[in-house]
């Protein structure tokens, strides 16, 4: 469904940007972010839009873009992505201070607002695109991402079985283009944020309303 209305959306917009800015290697943006005291998260956990939404509510998080990671296809735009052949996954790195909200923090988001046990696919959003994933920028962070997944599915968190959620190291982030960027903020009233992406930020609310930014 999305992807019908993406279709509609690129080919009203023009003179959209192939990327909002230059990929960037993993070890960069940990270095940049560790500068200013930050951290970096990426995750994947199907359409970035919901991913960003999301994130951009919880107390702590500075400044997240949509992107793609995972794939071998250099420079992926959006179109080629969705053909689901390119390996990238829709991503959003997550620049957060960690003074405000731990990674502990961001992974229990993370989990409780996508469905982890669906391979490749997130409600009616289907392909390796929209796996669910984390991209791990240091060992503390696989550790710890790998010790709260098994500690889910030793649990049996989930009603529709493990979580199949990959962890992998981090690759070159592509940004993608400028028109998916802050996107539910700007287009509330568009069918997908209103029927997929506003649930998951009301269920972010109702779960974290504690962590949320203050309005």
């Amino acid at each position: 469904m999305r992807n019908l209305i993406m279709m509609a959306v690129m080919v009203a917009t023009t003179a959209v940007a192939v990327g909002a800015d230059e990929p960037q290697e993993s070890s960069e943006a940990t270095a940049q972010a560790a500068t200013g005291e930050m951290q970096i998260a990426t995750f994947g956990a199907g359409c970035f839009w919901c991913v960003e939404a999301v994130f951009q509510r919880l107390e702590g998080v500075e400044k997240i873009v949509s992107g793609y990671m995972g794939g071998k296809v250099p420079h992926p735009t959006y179109k080629m992505v969705c053909t689901g052949r390119t390996g990238h996954a829709e991503v959003c790195q997550i620049t957060y201070d960690p003074t405000k909200v731990s990674f502990d923090t961001l992974l229990e988001v993370f989990w409780k607002t996508h469905d982890p046990t669906t391979r490749n696919r997130q409600g009616n959003d289907v392909g390796t695109q929209y796996r669910s994933v984390i991209f791990y920028h240091n060992d503390e962070q696989k550790e710890l991402a790998t010790n709260y997944k098994h500690k889910l599915n030793k649990a049996n968190a989930f009603p529709g079985g493990p979580a199949v959620t990959e962890i992998s190291a981090a690759e070159v982030f592509y940004p993608a283009e400028d028109y998916h960027q802050n996107y539910f903020n700007q287009n509330p009233g568009q069918g997908y944020c209103q029927f997929v992406v506003a649930p998951k930020v009301k269920k972010f609310q109702a779960i974290f309303g504690d962590k949320a930014k203050k309005e």
